[in-house]
């Protein structure tokens, strides 16, 4: 079966790094963009990050552009997200997200504060 798994997420200090990854199976990978979400606690879910099947296309969120790097490894079916320089209002459940046509799979999110 399809599973979307989320990993790295904890309590980090304004300034500071954390790097998600995102271990995916039973889907073929390589086919798929990938997309990082994120939900702030009372707020929609927005998009932080995205990259095409072959990473030939990145595309990021205004509010973290410079600070965040996603990546990818087809090999290895797993995605990653960067993140440096954090800060409070990146706080958030953080979503991993695999699409392709009508093929839509999402993780079950992973908790990132950001707090002193």
């Amino acid at each position: 079966q399809v599973q979307v798994v989320e990993s790295g997420g904890g309590l980090v200090q304004p300034g500071g790094s954390l790097k998600l990854s995102c271990k995916t199976s039973g889907f073929t990978f390589r086919w798929y963009n990938m997309g990082w979400y994120r939900q702030r606690l009372g707020e929609e879910r927005e998009l932080v990050a995205n990259i095409s099947s072959s990473s030939i296309r990145i595309n990021y969120a205004d509010s973290v552009l410079g600070r965040f790097t996603i990546s990818r490894d087809n090999a290895r079916d797993t995605l990653w997200l960067q993140m440096n320089d954090l800060r409070t209002e990146d706080t958030a459940v953080y979503y991993c997200n695999a699409r392709s046509g009508f093929y839509d799979h999402w993780g079950q999110g992973i908790q990132v504060t950001v707090s002193t």
